[in-house]
């Protein structure tokens, strides 16, 4: 490539020690020519700042003080990177593994197309390698966030770099300038919606979204059986109506999810089938309870 954009990737570790390794080494593994990597470690007791330094002695560390979520941790290693004046930040989750030409990928082809101002490979599951993950995200008809591709084989379906709505956030990359123009990530969301809520504000200043399927990339965080927790449907909850506010969603949408959201609740409550969705209907209603009372940030959950 021709006058090689400046990366720096910010990692979140959280006690994550092996993963994180993995991840270093697949970014290490693309040789990628002018790259800085940032680890924010968020008070990890598992020795991995201490493995980190000694494995890749030339590597950033910033010690978190305290837990502001993905969105909160985030922000400090984004405040960090805008002052070295990269041409582009990637935030990284500590379990991907990174193809050896992902970056390349990316760069090659953003480097031909200004009016981009966010960037993101094809996401596969890590435990069923051919399986994609994300290959980038829409919304259904109902307004909730949805991965284009999800649980598909990969058969070359995705051919052609594409625009999208947004970009998973297990591996996003923002250019510089959308950054100082959009602003940093909106820390109301904890996490969940944020990366969404980010690439929406970005693309508001005139930018575009973009997936690169030659970029590859492997997440071990959400399996093809995944089941989300109750904390999840907190947030999926509190942070999908937020979004709404935020974005102006018609009121079509509006009324589809809340009918939506009260049909679950009903459910969940009388009907034996889901006993085991108590603790999630209880998310639920927490969530659009502390949406009205703009209750943001972490989940503060009741102790018996």
């Amino acid at each position: 490539m021709q006058n090689t954009p400046k990366i720096i990737s910010i990692i979140l570790n959280t006690n994550r020690k092996i993963d994180t390794l993995a991840c270093i080494q697949s970014i290490e593994d693309n040789h990628y020519p002018d790259m800085q990597i940032l680890v924010l470690d968020n008070a990890s007791t598992d020795g991995s700042v201490e493995e980190i330094n000694y494995k890749f002695p030339l590597i950033t560390i910033l010690n978190l003080k305290e837990n502001k979520g993905y969105a909160g941790n985030n922000n400090i290693g984004l405040d960090y990177a805008i002052q070295q004046n990269p041409d582009w930040v990637f935030v990284l989750n500590e379990d991907i593994i990174l193809a050896k030409d992902a970056f390349e990928q990316m760069m090659k082809v953003v480097q031909d197309r200004s009016d981009i101002g966010i960037v993101g490979p094809l996401v596969y599951h890590f435990d069923d390698p051919e399986i994609i993950q994300s290959a980038g995200g829409t919304f259904t008809k109902g307004g909730d966030s949805h991965h284009l591709g999800q649980n598909m084989k990969d058969i070359g379906q995705f051919q052609n770099p594409y625009e999208v709505a947004w970009i998973s956030g297990c591996a996003i990359g923002i250019r510089l300038q959308a950054i100082i123009e959009a602003g940093l990530i909106d820390e109301k969301f904890f996490y969940y919606w944020e990366e969404t809520d980010w690439c929406f504000r970005i693309k508001e200043k005139d930018w575009k979204a973009l997936v690169v399927p030659q970029a590859r990339i492997w997440h071990k965080g959400v399996q093809k059986n995944y089941l989300p927790s109750p904390n999840v449907t907190y947030y999926a909850t509190r942070n999908r109506l937020l979004f709404y506010k935020k974005h102006k969603t018609p009121i079509t949408i509006w009324f589809s999810t809340i009918w939506e959201f009260s049909k679950t609740i009903l459910s969940w409550t009388f009907n034996p089938k889901w006993k085991s969705m108590l603790e999630h209907r209880d998310a639920r209603v927490q969530g659009i309870k502390d949406f009205l009372f703009q209750n943001w940030g972490q989940r503060k959950v009741k102790v018996n």
